[in-house]
């Protein structure tokens, strides 16, 4: 099971994060109370265990400047939460060497077995809003993911934490678990928070 921590933007996060070690960190370039800028992005990765794989996660922004955030930051993984479709992944492609991932906010089967089409390396889905593109901290609907058929690897997100991350994997069985609030502590990340969740995977492979 690969765990990706997101919405990291402090010192102190990456301290913590080069000590529980997760496959994945995630950095928020949209607009977000968890926003980072590729500049500040840069000076924690150059702090980042290199084995970590770093991810950007853009909204609906334009190809030059997910090109600008990639070279700036040195971060690995486009992450895609936006309305981006099949013709802007294959544009995205042929100007970055990165990982490109695609969230899926599930509100009906169809919508994640249109996304497999896609073009992505891999798909988190996400719960549904209208609202926001993410960070609700509410759950998916893991009955529509389970029942969807779906065939691709995907990374299961919102609203996961301690008390319903073992439930949410034996639901759905996903390639891995992406988590952002559910490590917090009033809006900060929370090394013990970490460590649980750290433990609680390990336990459950």
């Amino acid at each position: 099971m690969k765990l990706k921590f997101c919405g990291i933007r402090r010192k102190e996060d990456i301290d913590y994060i080069n000590i529980v070690k997760p496959d994945y960190i995630g950095f928020v370039f949209a607009d977000s109370k968890r926003f980072i800028s590729p500049d500040d992005a840069r000076c924690l990765i150059k702090k980042t265990n290199p084995e970590i794989k770093k991810a950007g996660v853009f909204v609906n922004e334009s190809l030059s400047g997910i090109v600008n955030a990639v070279k700036t930051s040195g971060i690995d993984i486009i992450q895609l939460h936006g309305d981006e479709d099949a013709d802007y992944i294959n544009s995205l492609r042929n100007l970055t060497d990165c990982e490109i991932w695609k969230a899926v906010r599930v509100k009906k089967t169809e919508d994640i077995l249109k996304s497999e089409k896609i073009g992505a390396d891999m798909l988190l889905l996400d719960s549904f809003s209208e609202a926001q593109y993410g960070g609700t901290g509410k759950t998916a609907d893991w009955n529509i993911i389970k029942s969807s058929g779906i065939s691709s690897p995907f990374f299961l997100a919102g609203g996961i934490n301690e008390n319903n991350i073992q439930e949410a994997i034996s639901s759905v069985s996903p390639f891995g678990i992406d988590i952002s609030g559910g490590i917090e502590t009033n809006g900060y990340k929370d090394i013990n928070k970490m460590k649980k969740i750290i433990d609680l995977i390990e336990r459950n492979d």
